[in-house]
């Protein structure tokens, strides 16, 4: 287990859990109840510090080593019916950003989601889950399929961004993520997102626009990462926890201020510590919203889709109230 520095009490208590089971299994003594008195605390504490994160400390959470990623959301909701499909016909297969149908209770669904790695060598071949042009050209290919056989799509969001690199400037990054901004807008099937670790900039609106928005409880969703604004606004990194207080990015903040459309619990002691339980709650929360958007007209669920982006803002024309 990796803890976290925050996770300092939890971890001395579960590495004295630890010596008392060596020390019962060698001795032969019964120390059960003490190791029980102990596994409530640890139940205690952590309860008491995850109900009590700072914005930074769960932007730390949502980039947990051990943190379920993409294709291990879809492989359990679908019960790894899963079939991966590939390329954007144009340029090649973009490895960060993943897709395909699978079933979910019987149901056929587009599953599409950018995929960080599960290991060093998976990471750069993935990019971190940063994608290239190619990568949002290749989602969208699949969202006008899922459309072609009235298909609801479900995006899986995790990304530090959209991939910075020359490259993927030359081949139309920019261009890319608007393209799927106006495709997604205008989708007649359902189409619900949901955040799953971290959610930043263009990269994660690039397949973010839905009916239904969510965010797991320990994620972030911000124009940018708390490290890069306070570079800019600082000259320095140190003031990140700063900056994820101001940016307002946590699901809580996203949700009170009516930028998504609900908050996904999650374990105690967050995704990491209960991968079967995170999973067991995303699949429930796609089937009851699923369940609400079948039902309505395609039409309906455009108009309702981009009134609710579009009301994301509000615009004062200084010149109209410098006349009046």
């Amino acid at each position: 287990m990796v803890y976290l520095d925050f996770e300092k009490p939890i971890q001395d208590l579960e590495e004295e859990i630890t010596k008392l089971k060596e020390v019962a299994s060698k001795s032969k003594v019964d120390l059960s109840e003490k190791i029980k008195e102990l596994e409530n605390h640890i139940k205690d504490k952590t309860r008491e510090l995850y109900s009590n994160l700072t914005p930074w400390q769960r932007v730390q959470v949502s980039r947990h080593p051990e943190r379920p990623y993409t294709l291990a959301y879809i492989d359990s909701v679908s019960n790894k019916t899963f079939m991966e499909l590939h390329g954007d016909r144009t340029v090649g297969d973009d490895k960060a950003m993943v897709g395909g149908f699978g079933e979910i209770d019987g149901q056929t669904v587009m599953f599409i989601g950018q995929q960080k790695g599960i290991n060093t060598k998976m990471r750069q071949i993935r990019r971190f889950g940063m994608a290239n042009p190619e990568g949002y050209r290749k989602a969208l290919r699949l969202m006008k399929l899922a459309e072609k056989f009235n298909k609801p799509i479900v995006t899986f969001i995790d990304t530090p961004g959209a991939y910075p690199g020359l490259e993927a400037e030359e081949r139309g990054q920019g261009e890319a993520i608007a393209k799927n901004l106006l495709e997604m807008a205008q989708l007649k099937v359902p189409v619900i997102c949901i955040i799953i670790g971290e959610g930043a900039s263009g990269g994660a609106l690039g397949i973010g626009i839905g009916d239904k928005v969510l965010m797991l409880e320990n994620t972030w969703y911000s124009v940018i990462s708390p490290e890069s604004c306070s570079s800019i606004l600082w000259r320095s990194w140190s003031f990140k926890e700063q900056a994820a207080e101001a940016l307002k990015l946590t699901s809580y903040d996203m949700n009170k201020n009516k930028l998504i459309d609900g908050v996904i619990a999650e374990p105690l002691g967050g995704a990491h510590r209960d991968h079967e339980a995170v999973f067991a709650t995303v699949k429930q929360e796609i089937l009851k919203h699923l369940a609400t958007l079948n039902k309505m007209d395609a039409e309906e669920r455009i108009t309702q889709r981009i009134d609710k982006f579009s009301a994301m803002g509000v615009v004062h024309d200084l010149s109209v109230e410098t006349e009046a």
